[in-house]
């Protein structure tokens, strides 16, 4: 009886994908190594912040000098790593983050730094401003929120196509900031084009990487073989 063929098993299949040279799989290799770490990163940070998003892009001065344009913000539970605190609470007990310049009128910020939903919608960008104080009301009980920048609450505030922002409740409370980089949030805030810059990168590496080993293999001489020596066919 002839010997069934066994159909290689995932083991293998994975090892011939690790080791092929085809130029398309070792693209798709270039990009699920991308993608692992990616999602490497996220799920580490989303176990050190315990809420998602656990980073943010700055995109608007209204915080500024204490926070600008581009900073990079790492976010955590509102409950973690200790109570939302708010400014009215941190003037009694001396706590503030983020706090290195007064604000716009001059008056020294305390408390923490939220990020959170606008009257809990999600098709519009999260707001980064001071928790200034809870509003203790029995129908719209929630934070009274302001950018240290800005001359008003933002509960005075109007947002095109969801109306006048509301007291934040804590389920629109995305986080806290614990601490920001400037400048690297200016990647998120262009991450399609940064996307399509790194696609091309690998394109064009792999494009490069193909032809210079084209190149060094058509490139060796194999010396010639030496014809047999001819046999003298003179007859005597």
């Amino acid at each position: 009886m002839k010997e069934q063929r066994r159909s290689p098993g995932v083991v293998s299949r994975v090892q011939q994908f690790l080791k092929s040279e085809d130029p398309k799989t070792g693209m798709v290799r270039d990009i699920l190594w991308i993608l692992g770490v990616v999602g490497g990163v996220a799920l580490l940070l989303f176990l050190f912040s315990g809420t998602w998003p656990a980073v943010v892009a700055v995109e608007s001065g209204s915080m500024i000098p204490n926070m600008n344009v581009g900073d990079l913000v790492f976010v955590a539970a509102a409950d973690r790593y200790g109570p939302l605190t708010s400014w009215e609470e941190g003037q009694q007990n001396g706590y503030a983050r983020f706090a290195t310049h007064p604000d716009r009128q001059g008056n020294q910020v305390y408390g923490d730094v939220i990020i959170y939903k606008p009257n809990g919608d999600t098709s519009v960008h999260p707001i980064i401003h001071r928790a200034v104080a809870w509003y203790d009301n029995t129908t719209n009980p929630g934070y009274i929120t302001k950018g240290d920048n800005n001359p008003a609450i933002d509960q005075d505030a109007y947002i095109a196509g969801i109306g006048a922002i509301q007291p934040v409740r804590k389920e629109w409370i995305v986080g806290k900031a614990l601490f920001a980089i400037p400048l690297v949030g200016y990647l998120p805030l262009h991450i399609v084009e940064f996307a399509a810059v790194v696609i091309v990168f690998l394109i064009v590496w792999e494009w490069y990487s193909r032809r210079r080993e084209a190149n060094a293999g058509g490139g060796k001489k194999v010396a010639n073989a030496p014809h047999p020596a001819k046999k003298n066919s003179k007859k005597r």
